[in-house]
C-alpha cells in the first residue's frame, strides 16, 4: 500500500516536472513570448535545474539541449524508480535492461511531446469558439502554429472551416494508441 502511494507521488511529480521541461523547450523552440504569465510560471518552476545544466550542456542553435536533456533525465529517473518500486531486480538484471530503460524513457518523452501539442491544439480550438482573446491564446497560437501551418499546406478549408486541428488531434491520438503506447508496453514486457 505504501509502495502504491509512493509510486503515485513519483509518477505525478516527475511527470509534471517532465511536462514543465518539455513546455519550456517547446516555448523556446516556437519563440513564444517570455513576457506571458503562463510562460513565466514554467520558466520560474524550471530555472532550478535549467540554469546549472546550461553551464554543462550548450544550446545547439535554437535547440535548448539542456532543457530537453533534463526532460529525458526526469523521464529516465521515473522509469527506473517505477521499475524499482514494482520490485524489479535492476541491479542484477544485466546490461540489456539499461537499453530497454533508455528506449522506454525516450518513448515517454516523445509521448508527452505529442500529448502537449494535442492538448494545446484542442484547447486552442475550444478557446477560439468561446473566448479567443483570453491571455493564454497567444501562447497557444505560437506553440501550435508550426504544426498547424504545415498541415494547412495539405488540407484545404471546408466552407471556411479549418479542419487541421481536428485532423491533427486524430492523427496524434492514432499515433499514440497504435504505435507509441503499444511499443512502450511491449518493451516493458521484455523486462
Amino acid at each position: 500500500m505504501l509502495n502504491n502511494a509512493l509510486l503515485f507521488l513519483l509518477q505525478t511529480l516527475l511527470g509534471l516536472l517532465t511536462l514543465a521541461f518539455l513546455l519550456r523547450f517547446y516555448f523556446q523552440l516556437t519563440k513564444v513570448s517570455f513576457q506571458q504569465q503562463a510562460v513565466q510560471v514554467i520558466v520560474t518552476l524550471t530555472n532550478f535545474a535549467v540554469k546549472p545544466m546550461r553551464r554543462i550542456v550548450p544550446s545547439l542553435g535554437k535547440f535548448d539541449l539542456s532543457t530537453l536533456l533534463l526532460a529525458y533525465i526526469t523521464q529516465w529517473v521515473l522509469t527506473v524508480s517505477t521499475l524499482w518500486l514494482k520490485g524489479f531486480p535492476l541491479l542484477i538484471a544485466g546490461s540489456n535492461i539499461w537499453w530497454i530503460v533508455f528506449v522506454v524513457a525516450l518513448l515517454g518523452v516523445i509521448t508527452m511531446s505529442i500529448t502537449i501539442f494535442m492538448y494545446a491544439v484542442l484547447i486552442q480550438a475550444i478557446l477560439s469558439w468561446i473566448n479567443p482573446y483570453t491571455p493564454i491564446a497567444p501562447v497557444l497560437d505560437h506553440l501550435t502554429f508550426p504544426v498547424l501551418s504545415f498541415l494547412r499546406k495539405f488540407i484545404p478549408t471546408a466552407g471556411g472551416l479549418d479542419l487541421t486541428p481536428l485532423i491533427f488531434i486524430i492523427a496524434a491520438q492514432l499515433l499514440l494508441t497504435t504505435i507509441l503506447i503499444p511499443l512502450e508496453n511491449k518493451l516493458l514486457l521484455l523486462l
